[in-house]
């Protein structure tokens, strides 16, 4: 069982895991992994090639690539990063197949430092999972994949491994080619594949082809195909009991002994003392990896000690801790008592009426309040004793400091000047416990613009805005609507986060 299926949760096409490594047996994944260590060393055996990774080495795993990791004797932190391909492959052409080589003679390589922020991002979002954190996982991803196209696919052979070749960085054309090329040796080695047949693809001579190849990879074609099904064929050997003759002809090789020949080549010894060394050493039943996660205090001090840049971006923004709402369904739906509401007393007074806009939508709900404090009410359209099958979630952020100065003011333009004074940003975690199911979510979100501009609308007089100011006012006033559906077991959780002075309408619906 060499190959291991990956599992992507959330709605997300990458899946992470951080862990402190004894043992992974070896496998293999249809998709790519990028494997970044945070801490310590870890020997990762990637082919026929062993490499001991240090903290800060990152290693870029393309699609079926055979490997296994192992302890090296002293603890260690390592992310293992993997990309859906069939996700990405639809953005990218020629994604599958591809090489990308990060070992490079310079470990403060200003390509490397970017890679090590962008996946420093990745897994900072993860850990936080703020409002929106599946959409900034997938554009960190799409810069990362941008990244390794611009600078990582260059390289050639050095002391029977490959590196990063540096002088061709930034050659798209020969970057693309490379890729194309690489792309169908992938899929046609099995065949008789000729240097003429690509050269026709690609419209180049067979000279200026072979000369390209060459360049960029530090291979000859042919050597370069041989690589290629010899790699292939190690899966054959440890996923199969299929006898090497057989395996020669199915990756492309004419006769058995110029198979044994490159196998040697590339990994010192023969095809069948290589089985008998390495197939008990395949992950299946019976041969689990080896593991402890991660703690996530322990991620992000490691993040903060490897990108400390990336580190003291996300807690600034982690500054205001956030307002936990607990719902319990039981004793706030089934017997709650109709109270002064704190939000109501706010939102009704005249000068906020410009910012009353998610308030007044669900008063026009009316429905019967659950929960409520300062900054949110909750309410539903279920009638008790019925099963509650619905939630209107409202939440606003100000701080105490802005509600008391907008309790004492009646003057919009000073409750202007207070509304864009305004500028913390707070996360709101809504936890209803005792409600189960699968359920759609529709979420109204406004903006700390759109307050201010409906406020100057009502300040500023009439026909004096001229016709661009108009246009940018309307496109100011938008709220962004977002509907999701989402599934859960004892406790549903919703998050949000919001700037300054605004607000969020949240409407979930049982299905």
């Amino acid at each position: 069982m060499l190959k291991e299926k990956n599992i992507y949760k959330d709605e997300l096409p990458v899946s992470v895991v951080v862990a402190n490594i004894e043992e992974y047996p070896i496998h293999f994944h249809d998709d790519m992994e990028v494997v970044y260590v945070l801490e310590g060393s870890v020997v990762l055996r990637n082919g026929y090639y062993t490499y001991t990774l240090k903290q800060g080495d990152i290693f870029i795993l393309n699609d079926r690539e055979m490997h296994s990791f192992a302890n090296t004797g002293e603890k260690n932190m390592v992310m293992m990063l993997q990309l859906d391909l069939a996700y990405f492959s639809k953005y990218y052409d020629n994604l599958r197949n591809n090489f990308f080589v990060t070992d490079m003679e310079d470990d403060s390589d200003e390509s490397l430092e970017i890679l090590r922020n962008i996946l420093a991002r990745i897994m900072m979002e993860i850990l936080q999972k703020g409002y929106g954190y599946e959409h900034k996982v997938i554009e960190s991803t799409h810069n990362l994949i941008a990244c390794l196209m611009s600078d990582f696919q260059y390289f050639v052979m050095e002391d029977g491994k490959f590196v990063n070749e540096a002088k061709n960085k930034g050659n798209k054309i020969l970057a693309g080619r490379l890729a194309r090329i690489t792309d169908y040796m992938y899929d046609n080695y099995s065949r008789k594949l000729t240097l003429n047949e690509i050269a026709n693809r690609e419209h180049l001579s067979i000279y200026y082809l072979s000369h390209v190849i060459k360049e960029a990879t530090g291979l000859s074609f042919q050597d370069l195909l041989s690589f290629i099904r010899v790699e292939e064929s190690e899966k054959l050997l440890l996923g199969t009991n299929k006898k090497i003759g057989a395996i020669a002809e199915e990756t492309g090789f004419s006769a058995v002994r110029y198979y044994i020949k490159h196998f040697e080549t590339w990994y010192g010894m023969h095809p069948l003392e290589y089985r008998k060394l390495f197939t008990g050493k395949v992950i299946s039943r019976e041969t689990h990896a080896q593991y402890t996660r991660s703690t996530p205090a322990e991620i992000e001090e490691a993040i903060r000690q490897q990108v400390k840049g990336v580190y003291t971006d996300y807690i600034n923004k982690q500054k205001a801790k956030p307002i936990i709402v607990d719902v319990n369904i039981h004793d706030d739906y089934m017997g709650y008592r109709s109270k002064s509401l704190e939000l109501k007393e706010l939102m009704e007074r005249d000068n906020m009426k410009p910012a009353a806009g998610p308030y007044e939508l669900l008063k026009s709900l009316g429905e019967t309040v659950v929960a409520s404090g300062k900054n949110y009410i909750i309410t539903t359209a279920s009638k008790y004793p019925g099963p509650l099958s619905n939630l209107s979630i409202l939440v606003y952020n100000f701080s105490e400091a802005v509600e008391a100065d907008l309790k004492n003011t009646t003057s919009k333009e000073t409750t202007l000047d207070i509304i864009k004074k305004y500028d913390e940003e707070i996360e709101f975690l809504v936890r209803c416990s005792g409600l189960s199911g699968e359920f759609k979510i529709s979420r109204y979100k406004t903006f700390r613009d759109k307050v201010i501009s409906d406020l100057e609308d009502v300040i500023r007089p009439h026909g004096t805005f001229s016709r661009r100011e108009e246009i940018i006012s309307q496109w100011t006033s938008m709220p962004v609507i977002e509907f999701g559906e989402f599934t859960s077991s004892d406790t549903l959780s919703l998050r949000t986060t919001l700037k300054g002075f605004s607000a969020e309408l949240l409407l979930v619906d049982k299905k």
